[in-house]
């Protein structure tokens, strides 16, 4: 029984591990994407974005990065800072209606920005890159999508575009997501609260008790004067002499 007990646990934990390597097999470690930062900005306003780009091949440095901004949400002003190493140019298109910006109407907007590393400046196996751009003013919309190709000097290229599903898993190769929130709604003259306009009343009574207070304290002293003056009067009187007939 023992012999036999030792053969199952034995194949029991055979078992195991040859589940779980499978699994850890199919599981891969996740691969790292271009992502844009920080992920959130205010619509309507100027943000400055960098877009953060790690380099995925043991063997191969990236050499290119070309950043397409949405088409459903242009942007009047996009401007980039310079990085040491890489060249950079901008493609522009029609947008129509024209977008204002500064109360002037614009009818381009950059639609590509495409970053080229000279000589040896390329993102090398292990390390990652920043580009940054200021833009703006950011649209009305909810979220801005930009799709992304990164280009390795072997020749290979990885193709982050595909847009994020609401409800489901991240996609194999995603989009950089740069989330819009509302602006804050302007401030409005105050609102007295009920306390502040209550406030007058509590002043009012406290200057009307405070009258009356006054007043009692007043009498109160005249009449102990008086009660004084009676007694001395009543005393001097007693003292004197009665006059006689």
């Amino acid at each position: 029984m023992t012999r036999i007990r030792r053969t199952a646990t034995a194949a029991a934990a055979l078992a195991f591990t040859a589940a779980a390597t499978a699994v850890l097999g199919f599981a891969g470690p996740a691969s790292a994407h271009v992502t844009v930062n920080p992920k959130e900005a205010t619509q309507g306003g100027y943000a400055r974005v960098a877009f953060r780009v790690p380099n995925e091949s043991d063997t191969a440095s990236t050499t290119k990065l070309e950043v397409v901004l949405p088409e459903n949400a242009p942007v009047g002003s996009v401007s980039t800072m310079p990085v040491p190493g890489w060249t950079v140019a901008t493609e522009k298109r029609k947008v129509d209606p024209p977008i204002e910006v500064h109360g002037s109407p614009i009818t381009e907007a950059v639609s590509k920005i495409t970053w080229t590393a000279t000589g040896d400046a390329g993102v090398k196996p292990g390390q990652f890159q920043e580009f940054p751009v200021s833009m703006g003013p950011l649209p009305q919309v909810d979220s801005m999508v930009f799709k992304v190709l990164q280009t390795y000097s072997d020749g290979n290229i990885s193709r982050w575009i595909d847009p994020p599903t609401p409800g489901a898993e991240e996609p194999e190769s995603p989009a950089p997501v740069l989330t819009l929130t509302a602006a804050a709604a302007p401030g409005g003259s105050a609102t007295p609260s009920v306390t502040a306009a209550a406030a007058p009343d509590d002043d009012d009574d406290e200057d009307g008790n405070g009258l009356a207070v006054g007043l009692g304290v007043a009498g109160l002293v005249a009449g102990l004067a008086g009660l004084v003056l009676g007694g001395l009067a009543f005393t001097r009187t007693r003292r004197e002499p009665v006059a006689k007939s």
